[in-house]
């Protein structure tokens, strides 16, 4: 300590040992950060994680910056090159968010670096502020890990943190395992602040986990479950804080008198006694009584619990205003099953917990009535598999009860009837097959999911089920509280034609600002079906708020025909996105210029990938030319395949005239070499070109190809001035691995005029990769 404090030479610290630094820093760390910069740069490589962390203030005071240390930690630590470092701004963020999730996981040993083997350091609990996203995998060890009582400190740095939780590979599980899911989802969605869910790679999902991960995404969560028996802290002490005003509250709203009284008395309890009488707590005065008004006039010594979400019944639980209260217990305790069929009693002593069977049970009894309004556009013979299926469902409705008069089915439970709580923003669900029964679940569950503003269903295998999905979106779209803005729809085979899945969609949701919808394959059940009825292009399509529209075609022919509607309803489209469709007549790009023009005025953002346009090259240049663009990718549009030096000039004269023009990507184009130098032109003394982007990735460009274009580019800004629009140049997977040395050079003067984006890729090994599917 003496020799730091007293170092008038940098170079006495480095005679210093790692160790000895560490040991001291305990007794000097009040007066440490007062050392002048020079001194605090050379000691700051020296500290252990614990000790850089806590300096990341007075490195900030003294002008210096950490973040170089915490790459080489990288580097030293993870051994890995972290995907997408190019856009990494925070090396500080994304060690520690790394390291947290390598810890819980147990694939990395904190003794294996001097730096995280400090006896102040807590590798969990000093790193878990910093996570922003997690992801669980396998056996949902790490759920198990975070809900453990020696991690309770760590769960409420996570619940302030941590805004993307994300599953993959998940197995089925034991009950144990499923219970600390449900205390972790509760904490740190009911109770915390991750916005987004995301599932990935799940090939034969876990039918209770799954929907359970699904419904306490949504904000929904019933009594009898482990929250009962181990109840919150937040919600004992909201209960605990409302329960007169809950009384008063159901009083008003003519509540029975058991039900008072149950509010009542409760608050008079001790605290453990209330916790174990959470099942009789009556509902918020957040939440509306939790009575159905279609069997109202039904037997009272028999009543039905109908499960619909009704489009206005959810009005009053906003995900701003979910109450965390459970329903009666001897409510629940008089909705029974159908007659004859066998189910488990629910327990109801501390310590057990709710059975996966009532789980299923209480899931996929929601059920929808004929008067919710949920299936009110949709087909006959829709409206029939949904009645069919919850008349055969578990814990289905009571059919052939005495004093159920009321058309429709009603479950043992009700999504009315369970907690309601905050939900999340964002459901992404990749890779994970949906059955039928899923399908509906979700379907209900999307119904009043006003929180909802992004929907991503990838590869899940929906088929026909994406009219189930569209009737849930389309009940949520009619609450005044919707949020709902994006929608991505990927698979493998799609149901129908891509347009007319979009027409559809747009029709049931015109207030969506983003809508994507990809497949690779026509289905196989399809044959050559026409693909849409020719007086499609006639149907009226409601004004939609569409922004964004992506567009992958199973290779189906481009009819603008069926494209005009969609344009003619979307007078806000910015963006557009063509993929992989073929032009059935060389008219028909002409034609959707013209559409495009006439019905999109606010259009900023153009894109064809994998569309021929090798013999449209008078469209190509009329698109180069339009004014409003401002961003053009033709990617693998085999734009130059017999185009002559003509058509390249017309393309650089084009674009140095278009001065609103930011950004031209051209990956996948046969440039080559010649046609890279070329393009250098653009940016020539006479130009007036604004292009601040270009994109020449794929592009069969090599070392010396890059150099000459490199010193062509120097001689320009020369002639200007030095001053130059363009900052940045992609040149992903080209044959820079030919000639390392001219690359090294070419790269070095390029990243002394704008940014550079390139990787480290092996043309020799992609050829031969080439080669053995050929």
């Amino acid at each position: 300590p003496e020799a730091v404090m007293a170092a008038e030479r940098p170079r006495s610290l480095f005679a210093l040992s790692a160790a000895a630094v560490s040991r001291s820093m305990a007794a000097l760390e009040r007066d440490v950060w007062a050392l002048p910069g020079h001194l605090l740069r050379v000691l700051l490589p020296l500290l252990t994680v614990f000790h850089l962390e806590r300096a990341e203030d007075a490195a900030r005071r003294a002008g210096l910056s950490t973040q170089p240390i915490w790459r080489k930690l990288w580097d030293d630590v993870m051994k890995t090159r972290p995907p997408n470092s190019e856009s990494i701004t925070c090396w500080r963020k994304k060690f520690l968010e790394t390291f947290f999730s390598n810890v819980l996981h147990g694939v990395l040993d904190v003794s294996s670096d001097w730096r995280l083997n400090d006896r102040h350091f807590s590798p969990l609990l000093h790193s878990s502020p910093h996570v922003s996203q997690l992801t669980l995998c396998n056996m949902l060890q790490g759920a198990v890990e975070l809900t453990a009582e020696h991690n309770h400190r760590v769960l409420e740095n996570l619940a302030a943190s941590l805004q993307i939780l994300k599953f993959q590979h998940l197995l089925s599980c034991d009950q144990s395992v499923r219970r600390s899911l449900v205390l972790l989802l509760h904490r740190l969605i009911h109770h915390g602040s991750v916005s987004q869910v995301s599932m990935y790679s799940w090939p034969v999902p876990d039918t209770v986990l799954l929907v359970l991960i699904l419904t306490m995404s949504a904000g929904f969560w019933r009594s009898g479950s482990a929250l009962a028996y181990h109840p919150c802290g937040l919600c004992r002490e909201e209960d605990k804080g409302q329960s007169q005003e809950s009384a008063q509250e159901g009083a008003e709203r003519g509540c029975n008198a058991e039900q008072e009284g149950s509010g009542g008395e409760n608050q008079k309890r001790p605290p453990k006694e209330a916790d174990a009488h959470m099942n009789s707590v009556l509902s918020g005065p957040r939440s509306p009584p939790l009575r159905n008004p279609a069997c109202e006039e039904t037997s009272s010594e028999v009543p039905c619990g109908h499960t619909s979400i009704q489009e206005g019944s959810s009005s009053h639980c906003s995900s701003e205003q979910l109450s965390c209260h459970p329903v009666p217990q001897k409510a629940r305790r008089r909705l029974k099953p159908a007659v004859g069929r066998k189910r488990r009693c629910l327990r109801r002593g501390r310590g057990h917990y709710a059975d996966p069977e009532d789980l299923y049970d209480f899931v996929f009894t929601v059920a929808r009535e004929d008067n919710s309004g949920l299936l009110d556009k949709t087909s006959t013979t829709e409206r029939e598999n949904t009645e069919n299926w919850t008349s055969s469902s578990p814990g289905s409705p009571c059919t052939g009860r005495a004093g159920c008069k009321k058309k429709g089915p009603a479950g043992i439970l009700s999504l009315k009837a369970a907690h309601r709580f905050r939900s999340v923003s964002t459901l992404e669900l990749f890779s994970i097959p949906l059955t039928g029964e899923t399908c509906r679940t979700l379907s209900n569950l999307l119904s009043s999911w006003v929180s909802l503003e992004n929907l991503v269903l990838s590869y899940n295998g929906l088929n026909a089920n994406i009219s189930c999905i569209l009737s849930g979106l389309r009940a949520l779209s009619r609450h005044p509280q919707c949020r709902f803005r994006a929608l991505r729809v990927s698979d493998v085979f799609s149901h129908m034609p891509c347009m007319e899945l979009v027409r559809c969609v747009l029709s049931a949701l015109p207030q969506l600002h983003t809508l994507s919808v990809s497949f690779d394959l026509k289905n196989q059940l399809e044959g050559s079906r026409p693909e849409a009825n020719p007086s499609c292009s006639e149907a009226e399509i409601p004004e939609s708020c569409l922004e964004v529209l992506e567009m992958r075609f199973p290779r189906e022919p481009l009819h603008t025909a069926f494209l005009l509607p969609v344009l003619k309803a979307s007078k806000s489209l910015q963006q557009l996105s063509l993929d992989s469709a073929t032009l059935p007549c060389p008219q028909e790009l002409g034609l959707l210029l013209e559409v495009l023009k006439e019905c999109t005025p606010n259009l900023k953002k153009l894109s064809f990938h994998d569309v021929n346009l090798a013999e449209h090259q008078k469209e190509v240049l009329l698109l180069l030319q339009d004014p409003g663009l401002q961003e053009i990718t033709f990617s693998f549009c085999r734009l130059f395949e017999s185009s002559t030096a003509e058509f390249l000039s017309e393309i650089i004269n084009a674009v140095k005239r278009n001065s609103s023009l930011k950004s031209l990507k051209l990956p996948g184009n046969r440039l080559g070499n010649h046609r890279l130098v070329a393009l250098a032109d653009i940016f020539s003394e006479d130009s007036s070109s604004s292009l601040c982007q270009l994109d020449v990735s794929s592009n069969c460009i090599k070392p010396d190809g890059l150099l000459e274009f490199t010193k062509k580019l120097e001689g320009h800004i020369q002639q200007r001035g030095g001053q130059l629009p363009f900052t940045q140049l992609r040149l992903f997977q080209n044959w820079l691995d030919q000639d390392a040395e001219t690359a090294q050079e070419a790269l070095r003067r390029l990243k002394a005029v704008c940014s550079v984006v390139n990787d480290a890729w092996d043309s020799s090994q992609a050829f031969a990769d080439y080669i053995s599917v050929m």
